[in-house]
């Protein structure tokens, strides 16, 4: 076997096994020529084939790196962050960043068709694969409909899942779309401001009543959605 596809084959078998998760820094070039006793220019030709196959990851002046998975998801689905998470193989967390009871704003009538005199439950929170931010979730709840959510801390549980086990919802509209990262956004995902980003923002009704809108960004390079159509 050539000394390339060894070198390949022991870091790709190291990577698939979990040995080396995703986020782990690989040995550097120079450190890979001495355990394996051959030129840079062979351990170059593995890594490059290893970023070919969507293992690794080379980030200038700071090495090689394990790929994180892209996450798949249907498009149609009410999505549960935890479960995207940990089917990556990766530990799940979240934080809430703020949660408030106010007004029913002008500025919402996008986000849900309410009264004025409507009280809504705002909460932004992020979500985490690992120590790596995974999606930025800003939602409101429409307190009429779910009126225990004004007293929920979302300490057990994130308000998507939270509202997934209290609330049966009987229909949903799904907005997709493609956005720049703001300064704010960019911060909480870890990435350059004005890098591509995948938006989903849904709503969701039960009995006739809106019960919730949420925005969820997405780092575009780790998030695609997936169709599947059948011809009648």
């Amino acid at each position: 076997m050539p000394l390339h596809l060894r070198i390949l084959n022991d870091v790709e078998k190291r990577i698939l096994s979990g040995e080396w998760p995703p986020g782990y820094r690989i040995p550097f070039e120079h450190e890979l020529t001495v355990v394996y006793g051959c030129s840079r220019m062979t351990v170059n030709k593995a890594l490059t084939d290893l970023v070919k196959k969507g293992l690794i990851e080379r980030r200038r002046k700071a090495g090689s790196y394990v790929s994180f998975p892209h996450v798949q998801s249907a498009v149609m689905e009410i999505h549960d962050l935890r479960r995207e998470v940990q089917a990556l193989g990766l530990p799940y967390r979240y934080r809430i960043v703020s949660r408030k009871k106010r007004r029913f704003r002008r500025e919402d009538h996008g986000r849900l068709a309410l009264p004025s005199s409507a009280s809504v439950l705002e909460v932004i929170c992020h979500h985490f694969a690992g120590d790596r931010p995974f999606c930025h979730e800003e939602r409101l709840i429409n307190l009429a409909a779910v009126p225990e959510a004004a007293d929920e801390s979302f300490e057990e549980a994130s308000p998507g899942s939270w509202l997934l086990g209290k609330v049966p919802w009987s229909a949903a509209e799904h907005r997709i779309r493609a956005e720049s990262a703001k300064t704010g956004i960019a911060a909480a995902l870890a990435i350059p401001a004005g890098s591509a980003c995948l938006v989903i923002e849904r709503t969701t009704h039960s009995g006739g009543l809106q019960i919730t809108h949420v925005k969820l960004t997405y780092p575009g390079d780790r998030h695609e959605l997936v169709a599947q159509f059948a011809h009648s």
